[in-house]
């Protein structure tokens, strides 16, 4: 009788046992759940990419209906969008006020306002901003340019870009991007396209100008991941194909910490060239043993993961400073 009951008791034991050890499982598998979908949106909101971290909000809201910092996070995100109406209403259906949602409310409004008086135009997948008085001809050919060069990287890369993206066509350097730009920057990406509106009189320089540039576009949409420089530049410079077949340029070979720092710090012109012809001959390097730029794309989205030199062996065998070696 002892034993039986001895038994008996084991088996409770076991069984308060296993569920706790599963109760705690799935509490742990939820927190480590929870705690992804926090990085992810932290990601998504640092890259600009609103779609992503409207979904991942809205999930985490689903979780806590009265969390006053992710509703002040929705709101931006719609502002952001540009769904100025949805903003206005999702703000006032809060039951709490705060400086920002009121900002945002009123910035909607005086936007709404505007959208007849600035100088805005739109295609399928851009919106274009413009200071001065370019012709209509300049902007609808900036535009129609940009839907060729999107169509043909969705095609190249088998991705589409979630967001709308925005084109702006600029004549003062307050427009030109934040923080000063050496001289020989003309157009860049930073989370706009910026280009001089004075290229558009030359048919040679702003095509290959917006292809590079909206390279950079979909790289930021493919990873958002802020890969190593020369990968960003040396593809943006193949799909570009303004300086193939350059000469390879006179003196010391950059360093990799050179060719991993955002390149529009480096003030000297010669030095600047230099580090574009070595990331565009090290990309056509990797091409050269699988040119497939789908290929490329799930490399590029692997380096957040593995590492930018784990990456390279497992989709090219070969590592960065091998690569340079090869094109010094």
């Amino acid at each position: 009788m002892k034993n039986l009951v001895s038994i008996v008791i084991g088996v409770i034991v076991l069984l308060v046992g296993v569920r706790w050890f599963m109760q705690q499982s799935a509490a742990k598998e939820a927190f480590d759940k929870h705690e992804a979908l926090i990085a992810e949106t932290n990601e998504c909101l640092e890259m600009a990419e609103w779609n992503c971290a409207e979904k991942n909000v809205r999930t985490l809201l689903k979780e806590a209906p009265d969390d006053q910092n992710l509703q002040l996070h929705l709101a931006g995100i719609l502002y952001e969008q540009e769904r100025y109406e949805d903003c206005i209403a999702y703000v006032q259906s809060r039951k709490f006020r705060h400086e920002d949602l009121d900002y945002l409310k009123q910035k909607s409004e005086s936007l709404i306002r505007e959208m007849d008086e600035l100088k805005i135009e739109r295609s399928m997948h851009f919106r274009v901003e413009f200071e001065g008085r370019p012709s209509r001809s300049d902007v609808m050919e900036a535009l129609s340019v940009l839907e060729v060069a999107y169509d043909s990287l969705c095609h190249l890369f088998d991705f589409h870009p979630e967001n709308k993206m925005h084109l702006v066509l600029y004549e003062s350097s307050q427009y030109q991007g934040v923080g000063p730009r050496p001289e020989w920057v003309g157009a860049v990406f930073d989370g706009k396209l910026r280009i001089p509106v004075n290229v558009m009189a030359y048919r040679e320089i702003y095509r290959p100008m917006f292809f590079h540039e909206l390279t950079h576009a979909f790289i930021r949409a493919m990873t958002r991941y802020h890969i190593p420089l020369w990968v960003n530049e040396g593809i943006a410079q193949v799909i570009d194909a303004s300086r193939t077949g350059m000469a390879k340029p006179e003196g010391s070979v950059p360093s990799i910490e050179a060719l991993k720092t955002p390149f529009v710090n480096e003030n000297n012109t010669g030095t600047a060239v230099k580090l574009y012809w070595y990331s565009q001959a090290m990309v056509e390097r990797l091409l050269a043993r699988n040119a497939n730029l789908v290929h490329f794309r799930k490399f590029i989205q692997d380096m957040r993961t593995l590492g930018d030199d784990e990456a390279l062996k497992k989709y090219y065998g070969v590592t960065t400073q091998q690569l340079l070696d090869e094109v010094r």
